[in-house]
């Protein structure tokens, strides 16, 4: 709630604080819309706008706070709230997964994936209040149709303004990643292919370059954006890391210890990216930490 009260106030944003109920449905001797699971109904939300209104009286005085009792599923309430509202943010504290060993739960990944604006799952808990450590992963555009090229181009470019400007809101260390592979690189080394090693190496060692000047643009893009002085200031860390993104990201963030992950997802841009389906589930399930889905 603090996080999202802070965000609010310094960008002088509007705020809806929601709450997502059980929708009560028919049973044994209680008729669905009938008047005593209508009184239970209406019970439930008087109370639960109650707790929310004692939670969010500490914060009144620095925003103007709205608030939402929604009912029925978690996630699909929480977009069709975006969806009629236009709301730019979700933020969320993730389900208690505990007994599965790991912090995001069904709710989370259906908002994570399908949600039309970006969602920012903050983990709870811990001594640190503010982030000291924030990776931004990114998809740099090498060797897609031109379409495509555009839009990935405009994601990693969002993705690195947001992780800048909250890096400088939070003092924060900020970190950029791109992982990237060589494609044919195995089958080149296959025992049938018989190519030459130092056309092995001279074919990856292209391929690395092309990706390290397609980060580099995206960067000096944002630099002249926001200005260098801001750039100068983060000294932001990149790292542009040979492999898979679903091994490499996750490995990178708890190596760093960091505190939020930055990426990108194919819900909110229409076009395959490189963090969806199994490759999502495979990095969220294996970070322990908050995450800014874009």
């Amino acid at each position: 709630l603090e996080k999202a009260v802070s965000l609010a106030e310094n960008n002088q944003a509007n705020l809806t604080v929601a709450s997502v109920i059980e929708r009560i449905s028919a049973g044994i001797g209680l008729p669905d819309g009938g008047p005593i699971s209508t009184e239970l109904q209406a019970a439930m939300a008087s109370e639960r706008e109650q707790k929310l209104q004692s939670l969010l009286e500490p914060h009144r005085n620095r925003v103007a706070i709205e608030t939402r009792i929604l009912k029925g599923t978690p996630f699909l309430e929480i977009i069709r709230e975006v969806l009629r509202n236009g709301h730019d943010l979700v933020i969320k504290s993730p389900e208690s997964q505990e007994w599965l060993n790991r912090i995001f739960g069904s709710n989370d990944m259906h908002l994570l994936r399908k949600c039309p604006c970006p969602v920012w799952i903050i983990r709870t808990g811990g001594a640190a209040q503010t982030y000291r450590s924030i990776l931004a992963a990114v998809d740099v555009p090498v060797g897609y149709p031109a379409a495509e090229l555009k839009k990935r181009h405009a994601l990693s470019r969002k993705i690195l303004e947001i992780a800048e400007s909250l890096a400088l809101s939070e003092f924060a260390e900020l970190h950029i990643v791109h992982v990237w592979e060589a494609i044919g690189e195995s089958t080149m080394r296959g025992a049938f292919a018989r190519v030459p090693e130092r056309q092995i190496i001279a074919y990856v060692e292209q391929v690395r370059r092309e990706h390290a000047q397609a980060l580099n643009v995206v960067i000096q893009e944002v630099e002249e954006k926001l200005g260098r002085d801001v750039l100068e200031y983060l000294k932001p860390k990149v790292h542009l890391v040979k492999g898979w993104a679903r091994k490499e990201i996750p490995l990178l963030a708890k190596q760093l210890n960091t505190d939020l992950v930055i990426m990108g997802t194919v819900a909110r841009t229409g076009i395959p990216g490189f963090i969806m389906g199994n490759t999502a589930e495979t990095i969220l399930n294996q970070i322990d930490c908050s995450v800014l889905a874009i």
